[in-house]
């Protein structure tokens, strides 16, 4: 258990309780002083607040951080295409058909099982038992680089420079059809399909801001190759935000032809490059994944047909 104290001056009367653990503990994600606030880990003058609580000059504020949570998730010896790794965290660059966690119908066989062999006790627990050292996800169908913290410090850093947008995150892409522009930027809130419950969408009212820059590499006959650079990081954000502009990710069935007609085993994306703030040196870090073997034979396939 890590504890911080602190004690209001004049400056912070009236301030609310949040704002300044906020202020006074910036590699703390809001999100979890709030679980530590509902969980009566932080007291003002030995008493639990609730964060719109405005402080008084004067007060103790006490932070307790407990321990990160027992995992019982078990360690499997799965190979890793490891890209970057020191003591604070890894980069892997995951494979097509890997889940990153386990779920229902998933609890062996993920990136999480992989890792915590690989790691052994050296893993982020912030996420709880069954997400260890995860930080950000890609789907399951998605290739390419991953961050996977080992210590709690670097996970909330991290989380903070994913929470303000400030990672570097670009992707590559085979989507159908001809685009009229060689660049755009897609803008449009995802939240749940309103039918489609396993299925995100881009919603009039609702769900969350979402921004992505796409540029055409390759344009062929019926598809283009595409690189992307997102603002916000939302779940299936691309491949939502590319159906509905009328170009889905070749082998999509979720959101684009359910045909397949390529034969392609999950969408042909790939997060290629992704770059932060080192967590612990505070230096500009940037990892790239080389494009996965089906990826390169379908664009070389294109360009013969051309």
């Amino acid at each position: 258990m890590e504890t911080f104290t602190f004690k209001s001056v004049n400056e912070d009367a009236g301030i609310r309780l949040d704002k300044f653990l906020s202020a006074q503990m910036p590699e703390l994600t809001r999100s979890y002083l709030q679980k530590l606030l509902k969980e009566g880990q932080i007291t003002v003058d030995g008493a639990c607040q609730k964060s719109s609580y405005k402080l008084k000059a004067g007060q103790k504020v006490l932070v307790e951080i407990p321990p990160a949570e027992q995992i019982s998730v078990s360690a499997e010896e799965i190979p890793l295409d490891i890209l970057y790794e020191d003591e604070d965290l890894l980069i892997v660059n995951k494979p097509k058909g890997m889940v990153v966690h386990p779920s229902a119908g998933h609890m062996t066989g993920t990136l999480v099982n992989a890792v915590m062999y690989h790691c052994k006790d050296s893993l982020s627990g912030i996420n709880g038992e069954i997400r260890p050292g995860i930080v950000h996800r890609i789907d399951k169908d998605t290739t390419g680089s991953l961050i996977v913290c080992k210590n709690d410090a670097s996970h909330l850093r991290i989380a903070e420079q994913i929470k303000e947008h400030s990672v570097k995150r670009v992707y590559r892409g085979i989507v159908s059809g001809k685009l009229k522009e060689t660049e755009g930027r897609v803008e449009g809130n995802i939240g749940r399909h309103p039918t489609e419950r396993k299925k995100m969408a881009v919603v009039i009212k609702g769900g969350k801001t979402a921004v992505t820059h796409y540029r055409v590499l390759k344009q062929w006959r019926n598809a283009a190759y595409l690189e992307f650079c997102l603002e916000t990081g939302r779940t299936h954000q691309i491949r939502a935000h590319m159906a509905s502009i009328g170009h889905p990710l070749l082998g999509d069935t979720v959101y684009g032809n359910t045909k397949n007609p390529y034969r392609l085993e999950g969408q042909a994306l790939h997060a290629m490059t992704i770059g932060f703030l080192h967590p612990n040196t505070g230096e500009y870090l940037e990892v790239s994944a080389p494009l996965p073997e089906y990826f390169e034979t379908l664009i070389k396939k294109f360009d013969k047909m051309q």
